[in-house]
């Protein structure tokens, strides 16, 4: 089961391979490719899954911008609109579906802006914006299989 925080939800719409670090990319590519296949994901609260490469023996040193609440308020809008735009309450805890219906459903409300709050002031917003704008065409997530 993959760990998923909520303003990732948003990010995995968009993802087409940039990060943070080379780390950072091959650990999301390779979390893409398990969502893809099937595997299911659990909302958490924090650093999850994703996070994991930015996180580390330099993080109890200067602690990442994971652990920030400005991250906790933007999981927080994040985790609304993604349950508006589905007509389902979600909680940290509860699976989230990635089927590829729900995936598709999810981008189109992303490019239409209706679940971009928790996105303000994010450094991806731009590259965002444009992989939206283009149809989602390059992103690496399908939606697993009904």
């Amino acid at each position: 089961m993959i760990r998923l925080r909520a303003h990732h939800l948003l990010c995995l719409l968009t993802y087409v391979g940039r990060g943070y670090s080379p780390a950072f990319v091959a650990q999301y590519s390779a979390i893409v490719a398990r969502l893809n296949a099937g595997e299911s994901a659990v909302l958490v609260e924090g650093p999850d899954d994703i996070c994991a490469p930015m996180l580390g023996a330099t993080d109890l040193v200067a602690p990442h911008h994971c652990h920030e609440p400005r991250i906790t308020a933007r999981d927080a809008l994040a985790l609304e609109a993604v349950a508006a735009a589905l007509g389902q309450a979600f909680a940290p805890g509860d699976a989230i579906p990635l089927d590829a219906p729900t995936v598709a459903r999810l981008r189109k409300n992303f490019a239409a802006g209706t679940i971009r709050a928790a996105c303000a002031a994010c450094q991806w917003d731009g590259l965002c914006s444009n992989i939206a704008a283009g149809g989602s065409a390059r992103t690496r997530l399908t939606g697993s299989p009904l």
